[in-house]
């Protein structure tokens, strides 16, 4: 997944709203997200994970609290490009009446891209539950496997290194696509090494 845009507004410290353009900071390759401990650099990447799997692991109960305290609801859109084709993530957050903290989903859908200008786009999923599985099926992981091996909340990373090996193996497999490698490339080998014997 190559991030391409991230729009957000109404999340932790951003009440308005902030466009972050990646294909703009990664022009000329790797970038970085700098600034002072709690002035939002995890808060974008809240953002994304949010727009993806409708969930942070960060807030209590997985959204509680993500929405800025002077504001009443939340709005993000991610758009991501795999294999060449872009697509967007878009929800939208609200306050629950009477709980301040407690968080409902408002809206949730994945988009794909046209693939030209005169083309339309296409509505994949429209639903929080349809969106989910979407973007699961999109990336070929899920919240879990995203929050433990791509973004990394701080402190966490210990988690990962915990998992056993077998664990960790299979998220990396699942996560970089090398699942047709694992037990085929293992056949293989079994087959070549009784051949050899």
């Amino acid at each position: 997944m190559k991030p391409v845009s991230l729009e957000f507004s109404g999340i932790h410290s951003y009440r308005e709203r902030q466009k972050i353009d990646f294909e703009e900071l990664g022009c000329f390759g790797l970038f970085g997200i700098f600034g002072p401990t709690g002035s939002g650099k995890s808060s974008i990447l809240d953002a994304i994970t949010l727009a993806l799997f409708g969930a942070v692991d960060r807030a209590p109960r997985k959204t509680y609290g993500i929405i800025n305290q002077l504001e009443s609801a939340a709005e993000i859109s991610f758009t991501f490009e795999l294999g060449g084709q872009r697509y967007t993530a878009q929800r939208g957050f609200e306050r629950v009446q009477g709980d301040a903290e407690n968080v409902k989903t408002k809206y949730a859908r994945v988009i794909k891209r046209a693939a030209t200008v005169e083309g339309t786009d296409e509505v994949l999923a429209d639903r929080p539950a349809t969106s989910d599985e979407c973007v699961k099926e999109l990336l070929g992981f899920g919240a879990d496997d995203f929050l433990r091996a791509v973004v990394l909340p701080q402190g966490k990373f210990d988690q990962f290194l915990r998992l056993r090996p077998n664990e960790r193996g299979e998220m990396l497999e699942n996560i970089f696509g090398l699942e047709r490698f694992g037990e085929e490339l293992r056949t293989k080998a079994k087959q070549r090494a009784e051949a050899y014997s």
